[in-house]
């Protein structure tokens, strides 16, 4: 972008200012630190100048917003428009007390909702199963039938709401009684909007959710993929998930090369069983992590659009525009809450959400300040909607398109980033001898991932613990005093309550209804067909989640039994 001459100048300037200006300046007061890094420890320097982005095609590397290759955005006007999407996770207790939940969200002003399941719910579990016990409505909602997915979004119209499903193994089962819903609402199937989490390379990688193996896994996702595009081709059957590799202690370089490795599994999945890869990636969505440094994770989100782009283009033939845009949800980073000094923790994920607007989101998420004690209460929720409220409307963060493109540190961080990450992939689809899906299913079963995150969990933690990384509150500015909020209790009623809910449906249900379509499910896993359209019919007969799941079980096998844990 720069004339050679220019560039000469400037690098001999830049020399001078550093003998003449900086130096004698730093020899008398020094720096606040020896070395100056991200939270993902890559080293900054103290000034950037044209020279560190000398190699920037603009058209070929910026472009501009709603163009190829995405770096500036992927829509045209971007928040000029129409803001992101303010979808705040809410769920717990029974499905009476969530739906109480949605509407306070909805009354609020939130645009969207995102549901989450308490631990026997996500693992495919009823609630009457002794390892339940203890666990219901405690982390999320309780859903056990389609009865608890009518009371969830009673007075709910699902053709006017887009919603979020933050689930996994059990994803499809979900799926299945949200387009039941639609059936029963009147609602087209065409016109459901809203997102499954449904990313099982994701548990394998680092969060550590799963029923079944690997292989039989990701057919399931592939199923729900091929019926999305079929029957709710607004609905985005999987949301690839890059925020839970995060919390696992991942770097933002990591986060972002196994997240896109991801997805290119994904698209590479359904290509082999015949789709066409302009239908199937309109389908993905993706779901960041947004973390402290702000501009590392604004560079991470230009990254995230600018590879995804080339990939889709140059390795898949991808030729709609929609297949090479990059779409994605954003949550604030739950694993820097702190339990000391909680209040602080609304700074930080007032900076995390400024990084995703800032990054060009198309949703957000952003965490309540109690989170690292409870289910957040009421009060917490509502600071942390109006934290998004107040970027939008007062900050002016969302009145001009990429305001950071342009900054010579970021676009060099950009790079940074992006070189990092295709190294990562280009490292996996080695594994895979071409394929990136082989390459991760591969590098989970060597546990490559594992080693990899775990690395930079420890790197980080030791940096912690030599203060060279500072946690305000934690390791340095410490305070005594008890500085607890009040916080959300979930009832110890709300399983009794549960349980008679579960007995009631299993009294009332057509028994040999219910068998008959747990039959044509183990049918369709036996012929190895789609299952998508009998676990539509299962929950409309009321089947619970535990039945269909164990299902699954009894025909693959389980994770647990593969790698000897039992």
């Amino acid at each position: 972008m720069y004339d050679e001459d220019d560039l000469a100048a400037i690098r001999e300037a830049r020399e001078e200012w550093e003998a003449e200006t900086r130096d004698p300046v730093r020899e008398r007061h020094g720096e606040r630190k020896d070395r100056f890094a991200t939270v993902s420890n890559l080293e900054v320097d103290d000034l950037y100048t044209p020279a560190d982005v000398a190699d920037i095609d603009y058209e070929e590397d910026l472009g501009f917003p709603g163009e190829y290759p995405y770096t500036r955005g992927v829509y045209p006007t971007m928040y000029r428009g129409r803001t992101w999407t303010m979808r705040q996770f809410a769920g717990f207790g029974t499905a009476e007390e969530t739906n109480e939940r949605f509407h306070y969200l909805i009354e609020h002003g939130q645009t969207g909702l995102s549901t989450a399941f308490d631990m026997p719910s996500l693992m495919g579990k009823d609630s009457d199963d002794p390892l339940s016990d203890g666990e219901v409505g405690k982390e999320g909602v309780a859903v056990d039938t389609l009865r608890d997915m009518e009371i969830l979004f009673d007075g709910i119209d699902v053709d006017e709401v887009s919603t979020s499903f933050t689930i996994n193994p059990s994803a499809p089962v979900i799926y299945a009684m949200y387009v039941a819903i639609a059936d029963q609402q009147g609602v087209p199937r065409e016109e459901l909007r809203g997102t499954l989490q449904n990313d099982m390379l994701k548990e394998f990688i680092a969060q550590k959710e799963w029923v079944v193996p690997p292989a039989p896994s990701l057919k399931l996702v592939t199923d729900t993929v091929e019926f999305c595009a079929a029957e709710t081709p607004k609905f985005h059957p999987i949301s690839v998930s890059g925020y839970h590799i995060r919390e696992a202690g991942s770097t933002a370089v990591q986060e972002l090369a196994f997240t896109l490795a991801d997805g290119f599994a994904y698209v590479e999945d359904a290509l082999e069983r015949g789709m066409d890869v302009d239908t199937v990636a309109p389908l993905l969505s993706f779901f960041f992590n947004s973390h402290n440094s702000i501009f590392e994770e604004v560079a991470k989100f230009r990254a995230a659009r600018r590879i995804y782009a080339r990939v889709m283009t140059e390795w898949y033939d991808a030729e709609a525009e929609a297949s090479t845009r990059l779409k994605f949800h954003t949550q604030t980073a739950g694993q820097s809450l702190t339990a000391q000094q909680p209040l602080n923790n609304v700074v930080r994920v007032t900076i995390q959400a400024l990084a995703g607007v800032l990054g060009g989101t198309q949703s957000l998420h952003t965490n309540s300040y109690d989170e690292a004690f409870a289910l957040p209460g009421e009060e917490a929720v509502r600071v942390a909607l109006r934290t998004q409220q107040i970027i939008a409307e007062e900050s002016g963060a969302a009145d001009v398109i990429d305001p950071l493109g342009g900054s010579f540190f970021v676009e060099a961080l950009t790079d940074e980033v992006e070189a990092e990450a295709m190294a990562y992939i280009e490292e996996l689809r080695e594994m895979g001898e071409g394929s990136v899906r082989d390459g991760i299913l591969a590098g989970i079963e060597e546990g490559y991932f594992h080693r990899e995150i775990q690395g930079a969990s420890y790197e980080y933690q030791e940096r912690v613990e030599e203060g060279e990384e500072v946690v305000v509150g934690v390791n340095k500015y410490v305070m005594d005093e008890d500085t607890t909020p009040d916080l959300l209790h979930v009832s110890e009623e709300t399983q009794d309550r549960q349980l008679a809910r579960l007995e009631s449906v299993k009294e009332e249900r057509d028994d040999e209804a219910v068998a008959r379509s747990l039959e044509r499910v183990r049918e369709a896993v036996e012929s190895d067909e789609n299952v998508m359209p009998a676990l539509v019919e299962a929950v409309k007969a009321y089947a619970t989640m535990g039945e269909i799941m164990d299902v699954f079980e009894e025909e693959w096998g389980t994770y647990r039994e593969e790698i000897g844990v039992m």
